[in-house]
């Protein structure tokens, strides 16, 4: 079952990456463009380091791990997860999800793996340099321990990003429009990028709350900067991984709610 699935991956990063080559100009176009948008992506992190060496305990260095998270979650997110499931928006909007439905495969992952962006991988590309620069400026290497625990936390926040992105999809099943949820949703994936103790203020509190445990921001990039510095308690670490599995089994009940409540075409 897993080869399978496996091999269905495969032909549909295949499918896509030819569809990509077809217009190489602007597979290389969208690359640069990626590229200019780290920069914009940085510049606050200059603005506000420009006149103080720390925010909440964090140094330029170190927050720079946290952006660096951003940038390559940034990637999976556009390159990998947001362009399969807005195509599922349409799908629904105009009753021609049977087609998928009706196929010998898992509804979910079909819909999950329809399309890819390649040029994205750039973003994950310049999210590894952005590590690479930020311990270079730390003066020092991630240890082992660290990068073994960046990498678990890697596949939480990506299973948490796809999860929450499952989340936001299956209410097309019962509103007409779903464009809002979605530009609200990358909106606030934008905090992701500032670590989270930054956010100051009499909502501080609820904020860090709102990050951590309902919109799990922290788990997605200050966790896994926290885990290369060395400084990620185990039991955080252990919470991460929970709480991933949580999220993931709560899409996957929403999922197969809504899909119970899809009204085709012919319907």
């Amino acid at each position: 079952m897993v080869r399978r699935y496996l091999r269905l991956l495969g032909v549909q990063l295949k499918a896509s990456g030819l569809q990509a080559l077809q217009y190489r100009a602007d597979f290389f176009t969208e690359g640069v463009t990626s590229l200019f948008w780290i920069f914009t992506a940085l510049a606050p992190l200059f603005v506000v380091y420009g006149k103080r060496p720390e925010v909440e305990g964090w140094s330029f260095g170190e927050a720079l791990l946290v952006v660096g998270w951003f940038t390559l979650l940034q990637g999976l997110l556009e390159g990998a997860i947001n362009p399969s499931l807005t195509g599922v928006v349409e799908h629904i909007r105009k009753g021609t999800l049977d087609f998928v439905l009706l196929k010998p495969a898992d509804a979910q992952f079909l819909v999950s793996t329809q399309r890819f962006l390649p040029w994205r991988a750039f973003n994950v590309l310049t999210g590894v340099a952005l590590f690479a620069y930020a311990f270079w400026l730390l003066g020092r290497p991630p240890s082992l321990t660290g990068m073994l625990a960046s990498v678990v936390l890697l596949g939480t926040s990506t299973l948490l990003l796809y999860s929450l992105w499952i989340l936001t999809v299956s209410a097309a099943f019962f509103v007409v429009r779903v464009d809002n949820l979605t530009y609200l949703f990358t909106s606030i994936f934008d905090f992701a990028r500032w670590p989270s103790s930054v956010f100051k203020g009499v909502a501080r509190g609820s904020l860090t709350f709102l990050f951590t445990y309902i919109i799990p921001l922290a788990l997605m990039t200050t966790f896994p900067a926290e885990a290369m510095l060395g400084r990620l308690p185990l039991l955080s670490l252990v919470g991460a991984v929970g709480g991933s599995l949580v999220f993931a089994w709560l899409a996957r009940r929403v999922w197969r709610y809504s899909i119970g409540h899809y009204t085709s075409a012919s319907s």
